[in-house]
């Protein structure tokens, strides 16, 4: 792992990819299962390859790789987690990416059953903690140049990836599930602030959530912490059914409101296209240099 994005992130915003599983299912791909993009992973590494490189070519200048679902004692054997970790990162490596940020999911997200919205694990801090060390471990050596530790639910989540992210001091931003239900105003102000104080943490802010909330959820993060904001593309995931319901509303238009609220990384998750990257691209491109 390299440092080289905290540089950049100190003189400049940096531009994010969008949603890669949404991207891989409008390519033709399927992602209704629980390892949603991982199983694209896993038997089409050349299409989340160009998928990846979709996003580059629309100015991502970090692209997220394919191992949100990936996890230790889940749908896959511990080897075969071992190796696509590995192949996720090199994947996202030969888009041509300027950064690749090795996803690691919430809890939640392994479960496939939508508490990386509510938080609702059932599990204490250190069942939370010593499942998620051994994955941190794995992504931290599989050569990506930060984690991108991603969707985070709860306040109680938040504290425990931080001591862990303390320990490893590796490059890596931290970004809370800004539709969470259990992060209210006061536990999202206390988990970002939390995060923001863990060793190699570069920044923190909000991803999945409606791009019109993004603003006010990222003003809860702490005086001067770089912020990272990839809201989605303003619909609504119903966990039962495994899709998204609504319609999409833009980003791009957003973006340099967010800029100029301190956010230095800035993309799109769920829904978002690489046109509205390149949207975003633009935007805030125009914003930087005045």
């Amino acid at each position: 792992m390299t440092d080289d994005l905290g540089a950049a992130l100190r003189e400049r915003v940096v531009v994010l990819d969008g949603g890669l599983g949404t991207h891989l299912e409008a390519r033709g791909a399927d992602v209704s299962g629980e390892l949603w993009s991982a199983r694209v992973l896993r038997d089409d590494p050349e299409l989340v390859r160009a998928a990846h490189a979709d996003f580059v070519a629309a100015g991502a200048e970090v692209v997220i790789s394919a191992s949100y679902q990936l996890g230790y004692g889940a749908a896959l054997p511990d080897g075969e987690v071992d190796r696509l970790i590995r192949l996720s990162v090199a994947v996202a490596r030969d888009s041509g990416a300027r950064w690749v940020a090795a996803s690691v999911g919430p809890y939640g997200a392994v479960r496939a059953d939508g508490s990386e919205y509510t938080g609702d694990y059932g599990r204490d801090a250190a069942e939370l903690r010593a499942w998620h060390r051994r994955r941190l471990a794995a992504l931290a050596d599989a050569g990506a140049d930060v984690l991108a530790v991603e969707t985070v639910a709860s306040p109680l989540e938040a504290e425990v990836l931080a001591a862990e992210l303390d320990a490893l001091g590796v490059p890596s931003f931290v970004s809370m599930s800004g539709d969470s239900t259990a992060l209210d105003a006061r536990g999202l102000r206390a988990a970002l602030r939390t995060a923001a104080g863990a060793r190699g943490v570069l920044a923190v802010g909000v991803n999945c959530c409606r791009p019109a909330r993004t603003a006010a959820l990222l003003a809860a993060a702490p005086a001067g912490a770089a912020l990272v904001a990839y809201p989605n593309a303003g619909r609504t995931w119903d966990a039962s059914t495994r899709t998204w319901r609504g319609e999409a509303s833009g980003v791009a238009d957003l973006a340099p409101g967010w800029a100029a609220a301190g956010a230095r990384l800035i993309g799109g998750c769920c829904g978002t296209t690489p046109a509205d990257v390149a949207a975003i691209a633009a935007r805030v491109s125009a914003t930087t240099r005045t």
